[in-house]
């Protein structure tokens, strides 16, 4: 027992992980749990999935954010849960129909009586009764107030206890949420996979980003290159003008006319005479 401290002493402090080791780390002790408390907040296992993946990515993405947080864990939560009840889901062709409820009556009952429940009312009872958050932290959690938070909780007891009655009792709730989420049996994609895609999406949006500013660059240099250096005043609709005489032809020649027509005629292919000058 007296050479545990030496051998500690001689293997020395414990390397400190790199980051991808301590995202790692982070996912396999945070995700599957996560997948099945996002499945009870929205009912759809594949959903329940991304949204998860989803967060995990974001997290990556930002993970010197992240990794200084002081609960990195609540970090993902939070934006697995936002990403599970984006509205935008709705739109999805997919989740337009119902998924395969749980196999046993007593689950879907439960799930039902969940899923009736407003979003906001589902969220504040699965953060308390479910993964067991105290009040204050369910309302920052939430972005409420702890007495509205504290509303919320007790009409969604209450409206739960109403369609399943045995679970009027919190404690009994608390047990049969944790068995609900463990009987599902999700799994979540490998670490590796997620930070992968999310290095991907971040070049993507780095390239993307760098050919629309390059796009915007080339454009306003051309609109330089081209575009008047001067105001030139623009030219006015044209205008009718009127009392100008209308062109007409010639008309017959007089008799003086005809005797000077004549007369030229008659003379030398150089034209009648014409002064010269004369040399000095």
């Amino acid at each position: 027992m007296t050479q545990s401290p030496a051998r500690t002493d001689e293997a020395g402090p414990s390397p400190a992980l790199t980051p991808a080791q301590a995202f790692d780390a982070l996912y396999a002790f945070c995700a599957p749990a996560l997948v099945r408390q996002t499945y009870l907040l929205t009912g759809r296992r594949e959903l329940a999935q991304e949204a998860v993946e989803r967060a995990f990515q974001l997290a990556w993405q930002n993970w010197p954010q992240v990794a200084r947080d002081r609960d990195p864990a609540g970090w993902v939560r939070v934006v697995a849960h936002e990403c599970a009840l984006s509205p935008w889901h709705r739109f999805r062709l997919r989740h337009r129909h119902p998924e395969p409820p749980p196999a046993d009556a007593a689950d879907r009952a439960l799930l039902d009586a969940l899923l009736k429940l407003p979003t906001t009312y589902r969220r504040t009872l699965l953060l308390y009764d479910g993964i067991g958050l105290d009040l204050p932290e369910t309302a920052a959690e939430t972005e409420a107030s702890t007495p509205a938070a504290a509303g919320r909780l007790t009409r969604a007891r209450r409206l739960v206890a109403g369609r399943v009655p045995e679970l009027a009792d919190p404690a009994a709730l608390h047990r049969r949420l944790a068995e609900l989420a463990s009987t599902e049996r999700l799994r979540a994609a490998q670490p590796p996979t997620v930070r992968t895609y999310a290095e991907r999406q971040t070049r993507f949006w780095t390239r993307s980003a760098l050919a629309f500013t390059a796009t915007i660059i080339a454009a306003t240099t051309l609109t330089l290159r081209t575009a008047p250096t001067h105001y030139e005043a623009p030219i006015g609709p044209a205008q009718a003008i009127s009392g100008v005489p209308a062109e007409v032809g010639m008309g017959p020649l007089s008799a003086g006319q005809r005797a000077l027509q004549a007369k030229l005629r008659k003379s030398a292919d150089s034209g009648p005479e014409r002064l010269m000058p004369l040399a000095r």
